[in-house]
């Protein structure tokens, strides 16, 4: 089992991602914590394999927690989640070594393929032994040559496309069920293809809030 740190200043949202987490087989959730003092103590003291790791925290900076780990004896790996999207953010992230960047809010799919990307590396580093080749160090690092990630099982190019031109024509977000309505696909189908399109970079979850209950999920052509 892969064992997770997720790291949010607010209790809801640690708890939503921790429960994202919990369902990707292979996964677990060792600690939940809300500051970056308290992110190190937990690493320290729950070895974790993966940080999830917010960027605002109330008493020090998430880029700071993430250099800070860089010290630690015990090795761990980190995945940005975070509202910045600001260049230097992202960039300051990847000089800290962090696996992955991913921008709230996203969806449930979303972080899923994070996480099993970050589990076929590490099946694929620990099953080929002491040295690499340039082509898999490519893959690793994601310099390959190629284009998106494939589309999930049971999902065709063709239809993709129809979604993603009813979603860019729009000129303005849609929700799941007004996607299917568009393009003629059940809402499930729908919202199974924005998921694919917002992991993929295409387009962005945007939460609509009501008067009560949860948020509508809307989504918006970003190209």
């Amino acid at each position: 089992m892969i064992r997770v740190l997720v790291v949010d200043d607010d209790f809801m949202v640690a708890r939503i991602h921790s429960g994202y987490v919990a369902r990707v087989p292979g996964f677990t959730v060792v600690n939940a914590a809300h500051t970056g003092r308290a992110a190190v103590a937990s690493v320290a003291e729950h070895r974790p394999d993966l940080v999830l790791l917010d960027i605002y925290l109330p008493d020090m900076s998430g880029l700071e927690v993430l250099m800070t780990l860089r010290g630690v004896s015990h090795p761990v790996d980190v995945l940005v989640i975070t509202a910045a999207r600001d260049v230097a953010t992202v960039r300051a992230a990847m000089r800290g070594g962090a696996v992955n960047y991913l921008i709230k809010p996203f969806t449930a799919g979303a972080l899923t393929e994070r996480l099993e990307q970050y589990a076929d590396t590490r099946r694929q580093l620990a099953a080929i032994g002491s040295t690499v080749g340039q082509d898999q160090v490519d893959r690793f690092f994601g310099t390959a040559k190629g284009g998106p990630p494939p589309l999930p099982k049971g999902l065709s190019s063709t239809t993709c496309g129809l979604v993603a031109d009813a979603l860019r024509e729009t000129g303005t977000d849609l929700s799941a069920a007004e996607a299917a309505a568009l393009t003629g696909l059940s809402r499930v189908s729908a919202r199974r293809y924005l998921e694919y399109l917002c992991a993929t970079g295409q387009a962005e979850l945007r939460p609509r809030y009501g008067t009560a209950g949860r948020p509508e999920h809307r989504y918006r052509w970003t190209g």
